[in-house]
């Protein structure tokens, strides 16, 4: 790997960093890049040239955190109850890094919108999710797992909801929403076997 390379590599990374504060100050809408590359110590002209749009530097910070997310929680296990306890997972992360949290959260409502650049994205986005958690309820139910009565599309849809829904209820008060024990005790309600 040439030093060239590497320094590119990293400055990439510091732009996405940054534009993660950004995005988390101002929102996607808020934010420009000529603000991101001033806190990143660049020229305008030099953030085009790693992100020729704003909408791709968007993308970036989308994809990072997918990324982050699917490698440290292992998210790409098979669909079933690890698969679930990941998600879990992900929640007690979440906890954690209120930051990225409050930067997807905002970018979540922004891209309800049509028109909005990461709209598609978070369409596919929680399709994925519901399609992940349908499937592991589905695979619970074929071993006799689920609860009587419990719908694995209905659970799975329910749980991506309760998922976010939590996380912007805990944003805006943290002390009175126990996000991971509230996801964690849905998630038990509908199995006859412990989750962990």
């Amino acid at each position: 790997m040439t030093g060239g390379y590497l320094k590119g590599r990293i400055r990439r990374e510091d732009i996405i960093t940054t534009a993660v504060a950004v995005y988390a100050e101002t929102g996607y809408h808020g934010s420009s890049l000529r603000e991101i590359a001033r806190r990143v110590g660049i020229t305008h002209a030099g953030l085009l040239y790693y992100f020729p749009t704003k909408e791709s530097l968007l993308a970036a910070v989308l994809e990072r955190r997918d990324a982050q997310d699917t490698e440290r929680e292992r998210l790409a296990v098979p669909p079933g109850r690890e698969a679930l306890a990941h998600l879990v997972a992900l929640a007690e992360h979440n906890v954690r890094h209120p930051g990225i949290v409050d930067v997807y959260a905002r970018l979540a409502a922004e891209a309800v919108a049509a028109d909005h650049p990461a709209h598609d994205y978070f369409e596919r986005h929680y399709r994925m999710a519901r399609d992940y958690a349908t499937a592991s309820f589905r695979v619970l139910a074929g071993q006799g797992e689920l609860r009587a009565g419990v719908d694995p599309e209905h659970a799975g849809l329910n749980m991506v909801a309760l998922m976010d829904g939590l996380q912007v209820q805990w944003l805006s008060n943290r002390s009175a929403v126990d996000l991971v024990g509230a996801l964690r005790s849905y998630v038990q309600d509908l199995i006859t076997v412990p989750l962990d």
